[in-house]
């Protein structure tokens, strides 16, 4: 009895040390190797493409019409430009980098501008209900029942395109997704004994919701914060390449699309390149709020 009593001590002695880091960093060391990879992507991509005036010496719309349609330095180019150029002799590379400057910007600024409103809107209408809570929420069904890209294109086609109002536009929809969320999670909380407690002991509105509402709707909002984000860059490069988003001659990974759109034949690189960067930073921010999702899920833990 006091052998086992000793082993059990001691395996614990072993497993104690790790604690809570291991609690927290154990998913990404068993079998979400992928979410570590995407997350690197992302991180990358976003430090990258932001810095790239301290490391990428090119000017993205420079014309060099001598080196037009010049191919990848893989496909028998040069490394000058080592992902080709386009119809102008612009570098592609350069575009694509400079290009995920907007499609970054759109995602994270839409993403926080739109969780700030939508969570405040969502904790008052839980806390207050009453005509409050039926106002928001009427709201909140009238967005939600308009088709948002058709919306969008009506906006930007009225007013002008530009980044501001893309993500004013991108703003003014997607707050909804986490005011419901909010708003649900708030009225599940008020029923808890802390909450009443904290009600009990005087506490203003606003301190109890900012010690004891939002740290407990923080999780499932940061994962549609993800989404939100991924959602955002695939609107903006639509509108890109309708000709309704950033106006020329920005880089955009939208825009470029559609000017190499009509190349694809000659020189593909020219759409295939924005196409491609389009598709990994989505999937990286679609695969890390998987992982959220999973990572906070009561029953994985």
């Amino acid at each position: 009895m006091t052998l086992a009593t000793e082993g059990e001590l001691e395996q614990r002695t072993k497993i104690r040390p790790r604690g809570r880091r291991s609690h927290l960093w154990a998913p990404l060391r068993k079998g979400n190797r992928a979410a570590s990879l995407f997350l690197a992507i992302f991180v990358v991509g976003l430090v990258g493409t932001f810095t790239a005036s301290l490391w990428l010496g090119t000017d993205p719309n420079a014309q060099v019409l001598e080196d037009r349609l010049a191919p990848p330095a893989f496909d028998g180019g040069t490394w000058a430009h080592p992902l080709g150029t386009d119809e102008l002799g612009r570098d592609v590379f350069a575009r694509t980098v400079y290009g995920g400057q907007v499609s970054y910007a759109v995602g994270l600024i839409a993403a926080v501008a739109s969780a700030i409103i939508g969570i405040a809107l969502g904790i008052v209408a839980g806390y207050r209900r009453g005509w409050v809570e039926s106002l928001i929420l009427r709201i909140v069904d009238v967005l939600t029942a308009f088709p948002f890209l058709i919306i969008a294109i009506t906006i930007v086609a009225l007013v002008g395109a530009s980044l501001r109002t893309i993500i004013v536009t991108l703003v003014l929809f997607e707050w909804v997704a986490f005011t419901r969320l909010a708003h649900a999670r708030t009225i599940v909380i008020k029923e808890t004994d802390y909450f009443g407690a904290a009600v009990a002991t005087g506490r203003r509105p606003f301190g109890i919701a900012m010690r004891h509402v939002l740290p407990n709707i923080a999780p499932p909002l940061v994962v549609i914060g993800t989404s939100v984000i991924a959602r955002a860059i695939i609107i903006e490069s639509s509108l890109s390449f309708l000709g309704l988003g950033v106006p020329p001659p920005t880089a955009t990974w939208g825009g470029m699309l559609a000017a190499g759109r009509q190349y694809l034949e000659i020189a593909w690189w020219i759409p295939i390149m924005p196409g491609l960067a389009i598709v990994l930073v989505v999937i990286s921010i679609n695969v890390c709020g998987d992982w959220l999702s999973k990572r906070w899920d009561p029953r994985e833990q």
